[in-house]
């Protein structure tokens, strides 16, 4: 559908930002939002009948993997932001660890401009290395690659396991005006682990991973960024310590924020049993215990936002024995029902909470456009059917990547439409 002026009618439109909860009209015009009232003259132009239906401004992702360039066959930027949108999602962070690494410009700007001409629309933001090759040795080049178009720089997927590296990074970030995003794990207490280190790895003789791997780090990260004054956000939290270690974080004022991801909110490491390798996970699905610790951070504000940490695979990387499989879940075409399934149907929040979790905070927290329905502001937009029941099919996916553990569980929440700049770039009614 070509940019131009359309009518979202009577819709329950619901935008945290600016505390609107009410069934209305959306009128959309030139890719921007003109007007929000009831009973809008829908003469000469096209309307999507909301009725029923819930209209909120679309979501955003502050941690993904689009794996392009170099691992084009488990995704790429086409099939990826097609993915995004089938999701629901209007913006993506992609994270550095492709292949070259994003720790220069020319990567920065490459994947920037196939994102224009070849992806769904979907708005991306790259997010660059803070390593030079992500080895934690040599700091990449911060400051060209904010000017080529990076929003923040992490070295995900790797530990920055050199503290004053971290810490040179917080300072650079800060001159530069983008912010590290910290992959918290200590590797040396991973070692060969690779699930969750309790009662079901013992029983299924895996070998464990420590909570400790992850909250050593966290605790470094915040330590580090409280002595600089620095801002730092952690990625996909997991644990019960994790979370309490950033609520006490902000309750000092340390400039720290956090995410976690719908498969810690979802699942525990119970699912792991049967040794399904879609199970497998970086930071490892945790026991019950963590599952509502995070839920809580979630509730409480502890935890900013919601994160996919898309990470799609080949099969032949997933269809093997647990202990090689690849970690990683294909996140994109799940994260809301799963989060609503979870949070809202569960009690623990409302849906407007959700979509502040999901597109308000992170537009806020990235400096991004989106994450609002104002008057004015781009057309990017959300419709949700929150009480449709769908039974989730890896094989309808259109990420490359089919690996997720949910398969075959029903939830409830569809993304029926997703809209960028006035435009319909993926519809399923």
């Amino acid at each position: 559908m070509m940019v131009g002026s359309m009518l979202i009618r009577g819709g329950r439109v619901i935008d945290p930002k600016n505390g609107v909860d009410m069934v209305a009209d959306v009128l959309v015009e030139n890719g921007k939002i003109a007007k929000i009232e009831e009973n809008i003259s829908a003469e000469g132009m096209q309307v999507i009948e909301a009725a029923g239906r819930v209209v909120a401004p679309g979501f955003i992702d502050m941690h993904c993997h689009l794996r392009d360039p170099g691992q084009e066959y488990k995704e790429d930027l086409i099939s990826g932001t097609k993915a995004a949108a089938r999701g629901g999602f209007t913006g993506v962070c992609c994270m550095p660890n492709t292949h070259p690494v994003n720790d220069n410009a020319a990567v920065t700007r490459y994947i920037l401009e196939k994102a224009q001409w070849q992806g769904s629309g979907v708005h991306v933001y790259p997010v660059g290395a803070i390593s030079k090759g992500l080895e934690g040795k040599e700091m990449a080049e911060i400051g060209r690659m904010k000017q080529a178009g990076i929003i923040a720089i992490s070295d995900d997927g790797r530990p920055v396991a050199n503290s004053n590296l971290l810490r040179l990074a917080m300072q650079y970030a800060d001159y530069f005006n983008v912010f590290v995003m910290s992959h918290s794990e200590d590797k040396n207490l991973v070692g060969d682990g690779v699930m969750n280190e309790g009662f079901i790895s013992t029983k299924l003789g895996l070998p464990g991973i420590t909570r400790a791997a992850e909250e050593v780090m966290i605790a470094r990260d915040i330590l580090v960024a409280e002595a600089e004054g620095k801002r730092i956000h952690l990625c996909h939290v997991s644990t019960k310590g994790g979370v309490q270690l950033v609520r006490e974080a902000k309750k000092r004022g340390v400039r720290v924020t956090a995410e976690t991801t719908p498969h810690y909110i979802g699942a525990t490491d119970e699912w792991v049993i049967g040794y399904d390798s879609n199970c497998r996970v970086n930071p490892p699905l945790r026991e019950e215990s963590d599952r509502q610790a995070c839920i809580a951070g979630l509730v409480d504000g502890t935890l900013d936002c919601i994160a996919t940490d898309h990470a799609p695979h080949h099969q032949d990387e997933k269809k093997v024995e647990f202990h090689i499989a690849a970690s990683g879940i294909s996140g994109f075409e799940t994260a809301f029902c799963v989060s609503y399934t979870e949070l809202v149907r569960a009690g623990h929040m409302t849906l407007p909470q959700l979509i502040e979790k999901m597109s308000t905070k992170p537009a806020q927290l990235l400096g991004v456009p989106g994450g609002e329905l104002t008057v004015g502001a781009a057309a990017d937009i959300v419709i949700l059917d929150p009480e449709k029941e769908i039974t989730v099919d890896a094989e309808k996916f259109v990420s490359r990547g089919h690996n997720t553990p949910f398969h075959g569980r029903t939830y409830y929440g569809a993304v029926l439409a997703t809209i960028v700049g006035g435009r319909v770039i993926d519809q399923q009614y």
